[in-house]
């Protein structure tokens, strides 16, 4: 049953149209007419915290735990990660908990890319000793701990009792020997939720904002009865960003098509950013020769962006002027940010 529900994730992700509305459409980077780098000069690299990697674009998690279609798409993305330098995360490794024959499909990223940067990623149900081991399987430099609350009141066969989560996240914190990534699943995270996080001795968070694969609509493609009022729920990524700013170190996801969207993603504040569904697009329709091309692509466009704003590393994109539009502007201008 888990393992055929992780593939129908696969099958709709692919399947589902973008929203109405592209949210980093309504960032504006000011634009700087006077050049003044050299592009074979640019610094890509990028400091996640006490994580140093070769780029901010990170495979953001995915999939695994659903037999050798999942194993095979984890080999894939972890062979492109490898090649060109970039992290990645899995999917919840969960399953692979519960069930030893699952490993496999997550353990093939390690032994694909024995030196990169890998993810671990749990639920937030996770006791502090699942999470252990969980980074133990990959050998993984960091923890992602996933919130999927509206994935799982959608989904048929969701957990309808989250009495235990903060306690759960709280020791996971205080007991990991690798940082740990407290990660929205696609709808966000408010500023309430930072000031919590924090308190739980949280300073690491990925906003998985709204705009990107939707999975409220996911489960709904799985039940009977909809339940559409989640369809639309979330805070789209920009205002995530911008929401979570008091947090020490901010990744960005949720709704990134783009090396450009990436670099509005740094300028808003955030270290780094993920991408799942355009990544995963590209390999299934493409093979890896396109994934290959599309991480490259991202990358141009993101050194384009630092040849613009005079940004000769990532970090200095940090704070380049911006100007808001539409639901953005109005979310901010209401939550006084």
């Amino acid at each position: 049953m888990r393992a055929e529900r992780k593939l129908d994730h696969i099958r709709h992700a692919l399947t589902h149209s973008e929203g109405p509305i592209h949210y980093f459409d309504e960032v504006q980077v000011v634009h700087q007419s006077l050049a003044r780098l050299d592009w074979d000069q640019l610094d890509v690299s990028a400091r996640i915290g006490e994580l140093s990697v070769s780029s901010p674009l990170f495979v953001n998690a995915m999939t695994g735990g659903g037999g050798i279609k999942t194993k095979e798409i984890n080999q894939s993305l972890a062979k492109i990660a490898r090649e060109k330098g970039i992290g990645m995360a899995v999917g919840s490794q969960m399953s692979a908990l519960k069930d030893e024959s699952e490993r496999e499909t997550y353990e093939i990223v390690r032994k694909e890319n024995p030196e990169g940067i890998i993810f671990s990623n749990v639920g937030s149900e996770a006791s502090a000793e699942q999470a252990e081991r969980a980074v133990a399987m990959l050998e993984a430099d960091a923890l992602q701990i996933h919130l999927n609350i509206v994935q799982e009141l959608v989904m048929p066969e969701g957990d309808r009792d989250f009495s235990s989560r903060i306690e759960n996240i709280k020791e996971i914190i205080h007991r990991s020997t690798v940082p740990v990534i407290v990660k929205e699943v696609g709808f966000g995270l408010s500023s309430e939720t930072i000031d919590e996080l924090k308190e739980l001795g949280c300073q690491y968070v990925d906003v998985g904002g709204k705009g990107g694969t939707n999975f409220s609509r996911v489960e709904n493609e799985r039940r009977e009865d909809r339940i559409e009022g989640f369809d639309p729920w979330g805070i789209p990524t920009p205002v995530s960003i911008l929401e979570s700013r008091s947090m020490q170190h901010v990744i960005a996801s949720g709704g990134i098509r783009s090396g450009i969207d990436g670099a509005k993603a740094l300028i808003l504040g955030a270290e780094a950013f993920g991408m799942a569904g355009p990544m995963l697009k590209a390999l299934m329709e493409g093979g890896e020769t396109a994934l290959h091309r599309k991480v490259d692509l991202i990358h141009d466009e993101l050194k384009a962006v630092m040849m613009v704003m005079n940004a000769r590393t990532v970090k200095e994109l940090q704070g380049k002027p911006y100007v808001l539009h539409g639901e953005t502007k109005d979310w901010m201008n209401q939550r006084n940010i």
